[in-house]
């Protein structure tokens, strides 16, 4: 017999080691693992980590074989994994009902469990008595699946099995808006219970995404139907949400050492290099310490200062924990790992000395791995008050398995028993790797040949739909139905996909179904779901953002393909042309750049040999999927309009299945025409004239329902949607209704009993002069009859009232009424598509959001993402009695999200979006730019389209002046609002047309005199009023204009622009939340050296400082919650500079500056002082008005921070009177 080599004994060692330490705790009847011999539970991510060691040893028999034992035994090893494998699958395979619930609420109540019996597969506590929802957990579940299946086992073995694995897909696919407990089963770290959103979930699902796609799950003996499909979509979202949150980890951890799975081995989730040292280099210095890293900041686990009677902490607790965190040595065998990848010989040497320092050795060379390392309890003073100076004990299980199976595998990797391409066969450690320029390939395609003819008349030749036969095109709508089929089975009750909109990655390529070539259009082309698309300019807009993003993240072989539709209503009012926004976009696509993207513009029938494909291969006949369901369960397919591209290329024999399916779901889409047209012979006076109020309709409604209305000016009722489109200012008064006298009466039909009569009201739909009056009756009917009722119109049954009012959408989308569209939209109660995926994008870049409009019970604040038909209740519910804001906080929240992804910068500092109070600005900037009342600025702002929306909004967040122009409807429009379009300003404060000698409205201040006659007393010693006296110091926001007017004008002339320059500036920083930079860090330095700070009557107490660290956006939050009491924008501002030259203070060496500073008495104090110098200028009058809510001089308000007249310098001498008797003495400390 030969002898052993050498590293044939090395591994004898290790299988010793193994057998002895974790396959020992292995259950031979179900192969999970328990965590101990006394912790007979098996946790699913624990299991997943130990057995890592037992795979790994497995392929280094199989490759350093010296004798046939050695073949055994890596077989034996292998076997003890599959087992293992499939003993987890056997657990969640039990509770197959809570991933189909999950699928739809994403609830923390309807979870697989985090933990199972390890000898019978059963739960152990019930679903509410743990954190067991932990997306990472079953993420790494499937991302090892893949690995495995990749490395040559056979772990899933049946087609029931594969479709549950899809599933598994499904439940974590969603994972970027799911606040789970995560990787320490804790969420919140005060352990209280409260889930968030956690940075290694979303990176652990977005690896487990990527590497499971497209993979044969039956190994080199599958075929198409063992395949598992993932949308790529999903996991961009994943991407770029976690992205956005690192280095931080989540809400209440601003680092956490679990991080490391993401950036390294086993994830490898982040692409960009830097930012994985970015996080790596946090990790090192705020958490490592001698025997390991701390897990986050201020972690109590274990510690001597634990009470461990009890599972949760007190909030004012955790500072108790802060320096003596215990040290878990299981983070750096991954450093060790990450060393071994990274070819980094130095830092394998440093991690492997130093884990030789802390193993345990017992008797025949057995090495364990502790849990933990804990400072003995008599020396916790010492640690706390010098860290790493104390010799620490281990603590907690030995050997901590996870920990265990992890130092075994980096031996095997730093010895070179195991190459690293062996434990990542998937190659997932090549994601850092520089990737190749895109170019998006477009396709131009007419929806008819009039149009077809229509662009050849401009000189551009492009094919029609029916022209690219056999291949087909089709809305992204018909993919998302498609993919409804995917993991369906009857047998185990599972539903497949959620019908989830499609991104445009998914649209960008082409898709092989039953032997045909299928394109698809983008979901922005699509009218159905949202009217963004009814809005010409929008689309373009919508176009360049997705050709852009298209550029940064497609990851696919291939180049993606976009197809873009002309439709009938991309054509001018008449429809004689081509709108001209979309032409100009055309040519822009012909020269091969457009908007930053590298494109090529061509037929489809060209690009396919260069695009991606993927073959839907569970849409084959021989599969079991059946496309039609049968009769009784009924088609889940979402309400929509109108619209699809007809199959009238198919010959109706030859109609198969899928043909039909297709039609089928287009037809139920489709729209018929019922509504009578608008009557413009009669001459009778319009339905419901403007001085119809709110209060007549209601009154109507309130008799038939029996509420009571009372007569005088009223507060509707919450039960009764205010309906009416005169009726909203939300710039005066949001809270109540004037109700005028009308001479008119409103002409409601009535029956017998006095009561309102329907069907008379039906007819009168025929006599409306206006799409507006229809769209009332529509609504008076909706509320009173439901939306299925009848209405019977001209003798026609199944006509119901929400026929009616999709065909009215239709009519007014037709007519770019955009004020009736949001106002039928809301009837409608249609929701964006991607409300959710909006919301969360914002939250996961650290924003809060509220909705409604303040104060607080009524505006309902979102801190955690939630499932989309949640957040629409909340926001129809925040919006009360107007459902045309409901609809516009979707628009307000789709457009935020599409900023903070593409300019992150506007947001800086600001962390809590009030939508309401941004609805409220907008409305107050428009009264100021076309000098009118509030009700006609709310109506303007109701009518402007999409586009000018999303552009008012733009200057809003970046404090840039712009310009308002009236322009013309068509004759036909029944608004009564001007329609107005939104213009930047250019550098001499005017638009382009404006200076073009076009009349239009331009705000202009009323100069004040009286600051005439003082300026020059004001500014004696020959201050001339130039502009740099206003320029800005505000360094925190770069976008901020510090000059508008012409640098060269004369003092004076520059002032009339000026004036409200700095007024406008608070309100707008105000009503954002926007703070200068660092703000927060600098109010927790300040709490620390008093007992609080009282703002406006709340106190901010220095105790926080207890609970959270200075970078902790929990206590940003709390921060800016206080703040949040104050209801002027300007003064909430004020209070802010106040507080900043507060907070200079806390660098000076004082160790206390009192008890409760109150901010109000500061600025008060600071505003007193501004008077009394006014006063002594001589000045009078207007200039010395005052606030009368808040008693701050409007001057006040209005002048810059900086400069010798700057607010700055009033606050800074208040706060040297006030806190007088604190100060340093000597007279240059305060400089």
């Amino acid at each position: 017999m030969r002898s052993r080599s050498n590293s044939g004994v090395r591994l004898d060692g290790y299988a010793r080691l193994v057998q002895r330490t974790i396959l020992c705790h292995q259950n031979p009847v179900t192969g999970l693992l328990s965590a101990g011999a006394d912790h007979k539970d098996a946790w699913v991510r624990d299991n997943i980590y130990s057995i890592l060691a037992v795979w790994g040893l497995g392929m280094a028999y199989r490759k350093n074989a010296d004798r046939d034992e050695d073949k055994a035994k890596a077989y034996e090893l292998e076997q003890n994994v599959v087992k293992l494998m499939r003993g987890l699958l056997q657990c969640m395979m039990r509770q197959v009902d809570k991933v189909e619930k999950f699928k739809l609420t994403q609830s923390t109540k309807d979870c697989l469990h985090a933990k199972y019996n390890s000898a019978t597969c059963a739960t152990v506590v019930g679903d509410d008595q743990w954190g067991h929802l932990q997306v990472d957990a079953t993420s790494l579940y499937l991302l090892f699946l893949a690995q495995m299946t990749a490395s040559g086992l056979r772990i899933i073995f049946t087609l029931d099995e594969v479709t549950f694995i899809q599933n598994l897909v499904f439940y974590i696919e969603a994972a970027y808006k799911v606040a789970d407990y995560g990787i320490w089963e804790r969420g919140d770290k005060t352990n209280q219970g409260i889930p968030e959103l956690n940075a290694s979930s979303v990176g652990m699902a977005k690896a487990a995404l990527e590497a499971i796609d497209e993979l044969d799950l039956f190994g080199a003996h599958g075929g198409h139907k063992s395949v598992i499909h993932v949308l790529p979509d999903e996991v961009e979202h994943c991407q770029s949400i976690l992205y956005s949150m690192l280095p931080r980890a989540s809400t209440s951890k601003e680092i956490d050492a679990g991080l490391l799975s993401i950036i390294s081995y086993p994830a490898f989730a982040v692409e960009d290099l830097n930012l994985v040292n970015v996080t790596k280099s946090e990790i090192i210095s705020k958490l490592q310490g001698r025997y390991g890293c701390c897990r986050f900041l201020r972690d109590g686990y274990k510690t001597p200062r634990e009470d461990p009677s009890r599972l949760h902490y007190d909030p004012a607790e955790l500072k108790l924990f802060e320096n003596i965190e215990c040290e878990w040595p299981v983070f750096w065998t991954y450093f060790l790992i990450d060393g071994v990848f990274n070819e980094d010989k130095i830092q394998v040497q440093e991690y492997r000395e130093a884990l030789e320092g802390i193993l345990i050795r017992e008797k025949h060379g057995i090495v364990l791995m502790p849990e933990l390392y804990a400072v003995p309890a008599e020396k916790v003073d010492e640690e706390y008050e010098n860290p790493h100076s104390v010799d620490r004990i281990p603590v907690g299980k030995l050997p901590h398995l996870w920990g265990q199976s992890l130092y075994v595998l980096s031996c095997l990797l730093a010895e070179g028993f195991l190459a690293v391409g062996e434990i990542d066969p998937l190659n997932r450690r090549f994601s850092t790797g520089i990737k190749p320029d895109v170019v998006v390939q477009v396709t131009v395609l007419a929806e008819s040949n009039q149009i077809k003819n229509l662009l050849q008349d401009h000189g551009i030749n492009v094919q029609s739909i029916a022209d690219i036969y056999p291949l087909r095109v089709q809305p992204a709508r018909i993919l998302s139905n498609l993919y409804t089929m995917l993991g369906r089975n009857k047998s185990m009750k599972l539903s497949g996909r959620p019908h989830r909109h499609i991104g445009v990655l998914g649209t960008s390529k082409l898709y092989m179904i039953r032997n045909q070539i299928f394109a698809f259009t983008p979901q922005f082309t699509d009218q159905h779901h949202f009217y963004l698309a009814l809005d010409n300019q929008m689309i373009v807009e919508m176009l360049k953002m997705e050709l852009a993003y298209l550029t940064s993240c497609w990851r696919m072989t291939g180049r993606p393909t976009l197809t873009f539709p002309i439709t009938h209503t991309m054509l001018v009012d008449d429809g004689t042309d081509i709108h001209p926004a979309v032409l100009a976009s055309i040519r822009k696509l012909e020269d091969g750049y457009f908007g930053g993207a590298r494109v090529k513009i061509g037929k489809l029938s060209e690009f396919l040999t260069t695009s991606s494909h993927t073959y839907l291969s569970f849409l084959d006949p021989d599969c079991d999927v059946k496309l039609f369901d049968d009769p009784d369960e009924g088609r889940n397919s979402p309400d929509s309009e109108y619209g699809g591209y007809s199959a009238n290329f198919c010959e109706k024999e030859s109609q198969d299945e899928l043909d039909q399916y297709i039609n089928d779901v287009l037809q139920s889409t489709a729209l018929k025409s019922y509504l009578p047209p608008t009557s413009k012979t009669a001459n009778q006076p319009p339905m419901f004239s403007a001085s119809h109020s709110t209060k007549e309709i209601l009154s109507i409604m309130a008799k038939t329902k029996g509420w009571e209305v009372p007569a005088v000016s009223m507060t509707l009722p919450t039960k009764v949607l205010n309906t009416h489109r005169k009726s909203l200012n939300l710039v005066d008064n949001p809270h109540f209704f004037e109700i005028k006298d009308c001479e008119s009466v409103l002409r409601l039909p009535e029956d017998a009993h006095g009561d309102l009569d329907c069907k008379k009201l039906v007819e009168q739909l025929k006599e409306c002069p206006t799409l507006h009056d229809q769209a009332d009756i529509l609504y008076i009917l909706h509320i009173l009859k439901g939306a299925d009722w009848d209405t019977e119109l001209d003798g026609q049954y199944g006509v119901t009232v929400h026929c009616l009012l999709n065909d009215l959408y239709r009519k007014a989308g037709l007519n770019q009424e955009w004020g009736l569209i949001r106002y039928i939209s809301g009837i409608l109660k249609k929701r964006v598509e991607v409300l959710a995926e909006a919301c969360t994008d914002l939250l996961s870049h650290h924003k809060q959001l509220t909705v409604g409009l303040p104060p607080e019970p009524r505006e309902k604040i979102i801190t955690t993402p939630l499932p989309p038909e949640e957040l629409t209740d909340l926001i129809y519910e925040a919006s009360g009695q107007d459902i045309s804001i409901a609809v516009l906080t979707q628009e307000i929240m789709m457009y935020l999200a599409m900023y903070v992804r593409s300019q992150p910068s506007l947001f800086v500092e600001m962390l809590r979006l009030r939508i309401g109070l941004i609805i409220q600005v907008m409305a107050t900037e428009l009264a100021r730019s076309l000098k009118c009342s509030g009700e006609e600025a709310s109506e303007s702002l109701m009518n402007l389209s999409p586009f000018d929306m999303k552009n008012l909004l733009h200057h809003i967040l970046s404090g840039k002046e712009f310009g308002v122009e009236r322009s013309l409807r068509p004759v036909d429009s029944s608004s009564s609002s001007p329609a107005i379009s939104i213009h930047e300003m250019g550098n001499s404060g005017a638009t382009k047309t404006e200076r073009s000698g076009i009349t239009k409205l331009k705000s202009e201040m009323k100069q004040v005199r009286a600051f005439h006659q003082c300026s020059s007393e004001l500014f004696h010693e020959g201050h001339s009023m130039s502009s740099s006296m206003f320029a800005s110091m505000r360094g925190s926001t770069p976008s901020s204009p510090t000059s508008t007017s012409p640098a060269g004008s004369s003092g004076e002339t520059s002032w009339g622009d000026r004036k409200g320059q700095w007024l406008r500036r608070r309100r707008l920083d105000g009503a954002i939340n926007r703070v200068p930079v660092g703000f927060y860090e600098k109010v927790w330095k300040i709490l620390q050296k008093c007992h609080g700070l009282s703002i406006d009557g709340y106190v901010l107490p220095s105790s926080t400082t207890r609970e959270m660290t200075p970078c902790e956006i929990k206590f940003a939050v709390h921060v800016e919650s206080v703040l949040n009491h104050v209801p002027q924008p300007e003064y909430r501002q004020l209070l802010v500079e106040a507080i900043l030259v507060l907070t200079f203070l806390s660098d000076i060496e004082v160790n206390s500056i009192g008890g409760i500073i109150h901010v109000d008495r500061i600025v008060h104090m600071a505003n007193d002082l501004f008077l009394q110098e006014l006063k002594s200028f001589g000045a009078t009058g207007s200039i010395l008005e005052k606030d009368l809510a808040t008693g701050i001089c409007h001057f006040f308000y209005d002048s810059a921070p900086s400069g010798a007249y700057g607010t700055m310098t009033y606050l800074t001498k208040a706060i040297i009177i006030y806190l007088h008797d604190f100060l340093p003495s000597t007279g240059c400390a305060m400089q």
